[in-house]
């Protein structure tokens, strides 16, 4: 039997709508906004191709925030962090949260890397594009980095450092871990070409 969440008005955190626009298109189909009462899947995703593409992405920024670490493991932790960065970026931009995260997402994912070739005993690199889904990967991977690295050896609370770093990462502001991940990759990839 099949049923048609789109119809159901279910919030992520009970409070944010997930009708949320992704601007771009290679994206659309790997940022999942799939309605979710409690963003903690368990795993199932895990043993199928592509599965975390299914995965809903508030739920793939909770899993990103359990690395190794003071947070791993600590799945509830790290929901409760999400869920309190959600809350300060709602108080400063009055936009609903899961939008900016998209928008961050969509700002910081990389378009190009470099990857190692070895030919004989020579090692080069060359600029190779990067997929969809690693772009969605790195963009969260960077977005937690920044974050974890700005609330490190400071009394800011990593709540607080997430929600900064997603909010300057979706107005394109340049304090942002993440953009300047994103801008130094593509130059490295643009000078190995």
């Amino acid at each position: 039997m099949e049923y048609d969440l789109s119809q159901l008005d279910i919030k992520i955190f009970g409070k944010w709508n997930t009708k949320v626009e992704v601007r771009d298109p290679s994206l659309k189909k790997y940022i999942s906004l799939i309605p979710v009462y409690l963003p903690h899947s368990g795993g199932r995703h895990e043993h199928r191709r592509f599965g975390k593409s299914r995965l809903n992405v508030v739920e793939r920024l909770i899993d990103e925030l359990m690395r190794p670490g003071r947070n791993k493991g600590k799945k509830m932790l790290a929901y409760n962090i999400v869920k309190a960065s959600f809350e300060i970026i709602f108080a400063r931009t009055g936009q609903n949260p899961l939008q900016i995260l998209v928008k961050a997402i969509e700002n910081v994912a990389p378009r190009e890397e470099v990857t190692r070739i070895m030919y004989g005993g020579i090692v080069y690199y060359v600029a190779v594009d990067v997929s969809p889904e690693r772009r969605v990967d790195l963009a969260l991977r960077h977005l937690v980095e920044g974050a974890r690295a700005a609330s490190f050896n400071n009394p800011k609370p990593i709540d607080e450092s997430l929600a900064e770093e997603i909010i300057a990462a979706s107005s394109l502001d340049t304090k942002s871990y993440a953009l300047r991940k994103k801008e130094e990759m593509e130059r490295i990839a643009l000078s190995s070409r």
